[in-house]
């Protein structure tokens, strides 16, 4: 089940997997309104990656994505 789960993380787009990780560690610290900015600000980031047009263009083409880490 741990190596099935790796591998659905891994098929991701590797900026995203880098963002989501580095924000869940650091909005652990913070109090609940700035881990909340803090995440609305980090969703916009990765929402404005060049992998975040590419999901979106690979899921209505019904296609695999090819991330590119950007």
């Amino acid at each position: 089940a741990a190596s099935a789960l790796a591998a659905q993380i891994a098929a991701k787009s590797p900026l995203t997997v880098a963002l989501g990780k580095a924000a869940f560690y650091r909005q652990a610290e913070m109090e609940l309104d700035a881990a909340y900015g803090y995440a609305a600000e980090v969703m916009t980031r990765n929402m404005l990656a060049r992998d975040a047009g590419e999901g979106i263009d690979a899921f209505l083409a019904k296609r695999p994505p090819v991330w590119t880490g950007t």
